[in-house]
């Protein structure tokens, strides 16, 4: 495990539609604060949204000087998210996220969060790679991420 500014990479062997890849893991830790904290007493919902946006604009700005694409931008399409425990104030939540191998147009991403080692939140998102200048949406091949690694 390297540490880079504070941050972790984890490398994790994914397997894929399109075989298997060598794909980067992020993490970073969160202490839950009262700002994260909802009329219940838990981390809002809404929260979770904004952090896996984050985590993914985090991880994209920690390797895309890789790329040729560093002045392109991500723009989410598609987002679920499954609920599956509740945090709460001063808890330590670890978040993970790794892109996966893409679909078409469109660039699969998961974040997980975990809280004292279990899974509390899962979510499955997807988004476009589009050049700012042109405003079009780029099509990436099969095997982009493994520059990336």
């Amino acid at each position: 495990m390297n540490k880079i500014k504070g941050k972790k990479f984890i490398y994790l062997y994914i397997k894929g539609n399109f075989g298997a890849i060598m794909g980067l893991i992020y993490q970073k830790e969160i202490q839950v604060t009262e700002g994260h904290i909802d009329q219940n007493n838990h981390v809002n919902n809404v929260q979770y949204v904004h952090w896996v946006e984050e985590i993914a604009v985090e991880h994209w700005e920690s390797v895309k000087y890789k790329t040729e694409f560093s002045t392109y931008a991500w723009m989410l399409f598609d987002h679920h998210i499954q609920y599956k425990k509740q945090v709460y104030l001063n808890d330590i939540i670890t978040i993970k996220t790794y892109p996966m191998p893409p679909e078409g147009i469109k660039q699969p991403r998961k974040v997980e969060f975990y809280c004292n080692d279990q899974i509390v939140v899962d979510s499955h998102t997807l988004w476009v790679l589009v050049d700012m200048e042109t405003q079009k949406i780029k099509r990436l091949e099969k095997d982009w991420l493994n520059i990336i690694v």
